[in-house]
């Protein structure tokens, strides 16, 4: 019987072509296909806990690839998508479009499985539970050397520092976390990257879901990554100072945007600045009650442990002087595989091809594995985000050799080298 209701259900699918599924690519019309089975979300995308934009940015393409990348439990979500399937496509149609490389994805797809067959999809949980222990044991440290010789100048420059490491240290983790790569079940990472993000950082874990997965789905897409669009203060790439230029639009002199690149610290200092309300807006906006009271968390606990020495708004000033050490580190970890890197507006290429070209990798060594959080993989993250970090080098070796196959080019560079690069 059940095999009976399959053939019923399988035979009442209406069939698709790809140009009838490629003219559902609006705000309010958007269609996938994934694993050629054709899905209507257009009413269901306000729902998507990895927000709407994610889904718009794919509206009328192949999903197969992103689907899988960004789903650690494809079972459960699929559960999900059953409701909002309405057809699929048509037989004589291609798996993909007709311009995407059939071998490439073909090849790429049998390489996740191969690298699932391998369980690299499986944390070592004792190695974040280390990384774990370290911030921990970097922030009660600050705490006793403040308790044992005061709060002098000294002193309080030297615990920023040892704040500092912490804090960026908390960054990997989260990102971590947020990209449900460590614990077996997404509710148990949800409720740790609201505790990192939240507790630990004093940022909101909704806002960074919102952002950062539509950077990881388009990366280097103009305007679809909210990463590179970082204007009216940096335009990158060729088509934003074309867009300004048309529009005479000159906030700054953007010939002289690498020099104050410099005396900004970074643009992720300015990141962090000009979309500080954006991300209390949108936590707000979400009624996420949740991260309000996570957040807020962070703030009482910095009061408890350091108000007594510094008071309120010497807390306050200590708060700031940590994000804003902090923020060169991560700005230059997370730009320095993108910003050099290609930049366009949409090609709907694979997902293969979508992320090696905006992406580079970085030497690997002990210190720079640590500096980065392994974000010196990048190009295997970015191919595999749900992947536990301490994977990527055991992997980067099989993606290398895909690449060489099909003509890609595997960038990896010194890391001193791609600091420069972002610069130039």
């Amino acid at each position: 019987n059940d095999e009976g209701g399959c053939f019923q259900e399988a035979r009442h699918l209406n069939m698709y072509t790809w140009q009838e599924i490629q003219r559902h690519n609006q705000e309010a019309d958007q269609w996938l296909v994934i694993n050629r089975k054709v899905y209507n979300v257009s009413s269901w995308a306000d729902r998507h806990p990895g927000g709407r934009r994610v889904l718009n940015h794919y509206a009328g393409e192949d999903a197969t690839d992103v689907f899988r990348a960004m789903h650690p439990e494809p079972d459960i979500v699929q559960l999900y998508l059953k409701p909002l399937l309405i057809g699929e496509l048509a037989p004589g149609e291609h798996s993909q479009e007709r311009h995407k490389n059939s071998q490439l994805v073909k090849d790429f797809q049998e390489l996740r499985r191969i690298i699932e067959s391998m369980n690299m999809f499986h944390a070592n949980l004792g190695f974040f539970f280390l990384h774990f222990t370290q911030i921990l044991m970097l922030e009660m440290l600050a705490w006793l050397i403040l308790y044992h010789f005061g709060s002098g100048w000294p002193v309080t420059i030297f615990i920023s520092f040892l704040l500092t490491i912490s804090q960026a240290q908390s960054s990997f983790l989260q990102h971590d976390v947020g990209h449900l790569s460590i614990f077996k079940k997404s509710k148990w990472n949800h409720v740790m990257h609201k505790f990192v993000m939240c507790h630990l950082k004093g940022l909101s874990a909704n806002w960074w879901n919102y952002r950062h997965f539509q950077h990881h789905v388009k990366p280097n897409i103009y305007p679809k990554d909210p990463d590179i669009d970082m204007g009216p203060l940096f335009l990158l790439g060729d088509s934003q100072p074309v867009k300004y230029g048309k529009k005479k639009i000159k906030y700054i002199n953007y010939e002289k945007q690498h020099l104050y690149f410099y005396m900004g610290e970074s643009p992720r200092a300015t990141f962090l600045i000009s979309h500080f309300l954006e991300a209390r807006c949108i936590t707000f906006k979400c009624f996420s009650l949740q991260d309000i009271a996570w957040v807020s968390s962070f703030y009482i606990r910095y009061f408890i442990t350091f108000g007594p020495y510094y008071g309120i708004f010497g807390t306050v000033l200590l708060i700031y002087l940590v994000k804003f050490l902090e923020s060169p580190w991560i700005a230059y970890v997370t730009q320095m595989s993108h910003i050099p890197m290609r930049m366009s507006t949409e090609e709907n290429r694979d997902w293969l091809s979508t992320q090696v070209l905006a992406t580079c990798n970085i030497e690997q060594s002990f210190f720079n594995d640590w500096f980065t959080g392994h974000l010196n993989f990048q190009i295997e993250h970015h191919l595999f985000p749900t992947m536990p970090r301490h994977n990527y080098h055991k992997v980067a070796p099989l993606v290398r050799s895909l690449c060489a196959k099909h003509g890609l080019q595997y960038v990896n560079k010194p890391m001193l080298r791609a600091f420069g690069d972002i610069v130039r």
